[in-house]
């Protein structure tokens, strides 16, 4: 693991696998639990084979959240809609690679709304491809699924996919956070945060469990123990 490493990663919960018939509840239960951010997947039909929600429903969650909204735009054209989702409420914007042909202006132009700019890979593409963009991004969003759906298994693949990420953030002295989404359990989370992960998305698995506070709770007990274990000097 990496040695400078002294803080626990950040855990964000996907709101796309939460109860969509009592999405209030939902977010305003997890405001006291270790929920650091709160993910949310907007799908357009498009750029992925599904829709979830849009900007009226984001509006509608941040009304009722305490924690930062992490909106995670799976849609083409991500340019057109920026501002309208700062204005719901996001506190950072991820676009994907696949649907930015000007991916450079399309950061600026989150920067300037004043959220966080993340670029967000699919499985197919390779970390190299912001060689030239990594030292501007404040997150790069790796997926360890193929993106439209919740509830799909982990991407072995990703772990080393992670490492060459977290090589390229250093070559550059880039401040990039490194956030996985997808199949993300306590079964995986610790190999992902030795890899250089610092932002987890759980979905399926915090809210599928009969207690998601207590799921997040035991995934940040084991967090925590895995990076004062790492804190601890060699002999």
């Amino acid at each position: 693991m990496n040695p400078t490493r002294r803080i626990a990663p950040l855990l964000a919960p996907s709101l796309l696998a939460a109860d969509f018939a009592n999405l209030q509840a939902e977010t305003q239960r997890l405001a006291p639990s270790a929920a650091d951010w709160l993910h949310c997947d907007v799908m357009d039909g498009r750029f992925v084979p599904n829709i979830s929600f849009g900007i009226p429903v984001l509006q509608a969650i941040h009304r009722h959240a305490q924690q930062p909204l992490d909106v995670h735009l799976m849609i083409e054209e991500p340019q057109h809609y920026l501002s309208a989702f700062r204005d719901a409420g996001a506190a950072n914007i991820t676009v994907h690679y696949e649907a930015c042909p000007h991916l450079h202006r399309v950061v600026q132009q989150i920067k300037a709304l004043g959220c966080r700019a993340g670029v967000a890979l699919n499985p197919h593409t390779p970390v190299s491809v912001l060689e030239d963009i990594i030292a501007d991004l404040d997150l790069v969003c790796i997926m360890s699924v193929n993106p439209g759906f919740g509830g799909q298994s982990f991407i072995p693949n990703t772990l080393r996919k992670v490492a060459a990420l977290k090589e390229l953030i250093v070559d550059y002295n880039s401040a990039a956070l490194i956030e996985i989404d997808g199949g993300v359990s306590l079964q995986n989370a610790a190999a992902l945060v030795e890899a250089g992960a610092d932002v987890l998305v759980a979905g399926s698995f915090v809210f599928n469990s009969p207690d998601p506070v207590a799921t997040l709770a035991d995934m940040r007990q084991q967090l925590n123990a895995l990076v004062e274990a790492d804190a601890q000097p060699t002999r």
